[in-house]
């Protein structure tokens, strides 16, 4: 599954969705994660209020199921979720290999329905496999 990284600095999870200059991409697996892109953006980030900024990021995460930011706006949130990508706040700068390295662990185990939905992105599995599975344990 990929996931995108709002950030200033490449390292830590510190930027506003409209406003960051890079988005950082990996693809994260239960048994490890690679580094896919950095997507750099320039120009006039800083206009507050330029809802054509979000297009080229909304283009850069189209694959993404997971997108961890500093701070969204309800516009971008709204324009998040409508490509069925699941918005992150963080409350303070994260380092982004700390964050891989949590969502690592949460896939080794049983992941939450949101995350098990977000694995399905992007696969031409079946998006219930999971449901058979915890019957399976349950049973």
């Amino acid at each position: 599954m990929k996931v995108a990284f709002a950030t200033q600095d490449r390292q830590r999870i510190d930027a506003h969705f409209g406003w960051a200059r890079n988005l950082a991409i990996y693809d994260v697996r239960p048994d490890g994660y690679e580094f896919v892109a950095n997507v750099e953006f320039g120009g006039k980030l800083e206009e507050d209020g330029d809802e054509d900024k979000l297009a080229p990021k909304l283009e850069a995460i189209a694959d993404c199921a997971i997108l961890y930011v500093a701070a969204i706006g309800g516009s971008g949130a709204a324009r998040v979720v409508a490509q069925k990508i699941h918005p992150i706040k963080v409350p303070q700068p994260e380092p982004i290999l700390d964050v891989l390295d949590k969502l690592q662990a949460v896939l080794r185990g049983t992941p939450p329905p949101w995350l098990r939905k977000a694995l399905a992105k992007g696969r031409h599995a079946d998006p219930h496999r999971f449901e058979d599975e915890d019957e399976a344990t349950h049973d």
